[in-house]
């Protein structure tokens, strides 16, 4: 394995190393309340605002409560496998630092180039639906106008420093937290019968609960299918990691997102479908109408149509703008390694990828493109793929943590050592890798999500063949030192 003989000093003298080399590189300017953001930012977005009413539908109410508490699980496993990993490697984009030091480096390469191309069809799909949801106000202008303001917008927002995309982000993500938490508070106090705005009666807490079909309408195989589209809609979560080496402190202030951010995910996204599942009838959630919007009008709010599509537009870019960022780091780190083209390793006076991230930004305008000129083809897998990555990735940030952890300990480690451990090893990696892959193999047998498996898995070989055959089995991956002393020499 690339991680030779993980000890704690080793943990340190590495964080020492990347703490070293981030005062002639990227900066370490964010704290734990950027990245509590960055990570709500990129996880509520559209899979909340919008998808959740096809999850109601196709699971019933009580079906897609269970299947968000299955989701948050799945994410505070992932989440704490990633805790561990990020302390110990403190370095930007992450996760396949992880997996090429632990697992090899073919792993490492395959796991950066997935995650790379999911944020960069994710940037090309965030662009055009926030310019289609801005046609409800300005319907003369073409939406590949406003796809223009708005990637300008995010580029600059990144290209500025690591601060000033942590700031915007901290923005954009406190406008989503702010929906999700009024929802919560004045749809659950109208459920317990508080609802002056309102107009005519209101269901209580547990009327919609109770279907004429029973608790689970469409059988609790809807509730295993919606599963799969929840684990998407979580994701995002992991976008800690890839900030890790941009993070002041990070044995300190790592741990603490991790922590802030599983509890606000399970309180906002399960107390958000609890409320939404409680006060629209299942049978009647519109899949083409945000069930904000319903619940909103339903409360009686004024302008709810107006107020959402701002929230949303705003949703989708915080998760643009997290995304833009995620790629120039994984682009950086793999010019890092030496498994992408040097140019990607240049660095502004304020610490920025520069040219990976107008990479990045090509990537999601020609994600753009694809999406309008071939939808049914080229489009249709980039997406399939993204989907795909997803899971991917976590599996491989969880495997990534059993072999480290394992090895930490075969080479005489002392677990007390460690600045933050994931509680209950193996079970923890282990149970959140079986769920990832029980997720994979339901994907077969869903129609409207097969294609991820069959063209994501070719995707993946394709990646591991294209290593090999480039760089053979030689590693090149950054020494892992062994004392502080050698940091300093």
């Amino acid at each position: 394995m690339g991680l030779s003989s993980p000890t704690h000093a080793e943990a340190s003298a590495t964080e020492v190393s990347a703490d070293a080399a981030s005062s002639a590189g990227l900066r370490r300017s964010m704290g734990a309340r950027h990245l509590v953001m960055i990570a709500m930012g990129g996880v509520i977005g559209s899979g909340l605002f919008v998808s959740s009413g096809y999850t109601i539908a196709t699971a019933g109410p009580l079906g897609a409560v269970i299947a968000f508490l299955i989701g948050a699980v799945v994410v505070y496993l992932v989440m704490a496998c990633l805790g561990e990993l990020a302390v110990a490697f403190p370095v930007s984009g992450a996760f396949h630092i992880y997996a090429a030091r632990t697992i090899g480096p073919a792993t490492g390469f395959a796991t950066a180039w997935l995650y790379w191309l999911c944020w960069a069809v994710a940037l090309g799909s965030e662009f055009t639906a926030a310019g289609l949801l801005m046609q409800r106000w300005f319907p003369g202008v073409d939406v590949w106008i406003w796809c223009f303001v708005f990637a300008t917008v995010l580029f600059t927002l990144n290209a500025i420093s690591s601060r000033v995309f942590g700031e915007s982000e901290f923005w954009f993500a406190l406008v989503k937290v702010a929906a999700v938490v009024v929802l919560i508070i004045l749809g659950g106090a109208a459920l317990l019968g508080f609802h002056p705005l309102a107009a005519g009666s209101y269901p209580s807490l547990t009327e919609n609960f109770s279907t004429p079909q029973g608790l689970f309408p469409n059988g609790f195989t809807g509730v295993f299918v919606t599963c799969l589209a929840v684990f998407y809609a979580f994701s995002g979560s992991e976008l800690i990691g890839v900030a890790a080496g941009e993070t002041a402190d990070p044995g300190k202030n790592i741990p603490k997102a991790m922590r802030t951010t599983v509890i606000r995910l399970m309180i906002f996204f399960v107390g958000a479908i609890i409320v939404i599942a409680a006060t629209i009838p299942y049978e009647k959630v519109s899949v083409d109408e945000s069930p904000f919007v319903t619940v909103f009008s339903m409360l009686g709010i004024p302008f709810a149509a107006d107020i959402m599509n701002f929230v949303i537009i705003t949703a989708l870019l915080s998760a643009g703008n997290c995304g833009l960022f995620s790629c120039a780091r994984m682009l950086f780190s793999l010019a890092d390694e030496g498994h992408a083209p040097k140019a990607f390793r240049k660095l502004t006076k304020r610490g920025i990828p520069l040219v990976a991230l107008c990479v990045s930004m090509l990537g999601g305008l020609a994600s753009l493109i694809s999406s309008i000129v071939a939808p049914a083809t080229v489009y249709l897998v980039l997406v399939s793929i993204a989907g795909f990555a997803t899971v991917g990735v976590w599996m491989s940030i969880v495997a990534s943590h059993y072999v480290y952890r394992r090895t930490f300990v075969r080479n005489g480690g002392d677990l007390s050592s460690l600045p933050y451990r994931a509680p209950l090893f193996p079970l923890v990696p282990i149970l959140a890798f079986a769920l990832c892959v029980v997720s994979l193999v339901g994907i077969a047998f869903d129609p409207n999500q097969v294609a991820a498996l069959l063209f994501g898995v070719p995707f993946v070989g394709a990646c591991y063949g294209f290593f090999y055959f480039k760089y053979g089995r030689r590693r090149k991956l950054a020494p892992v030192v062994t004392d502080e002393a050698s940091v300093s020499s």
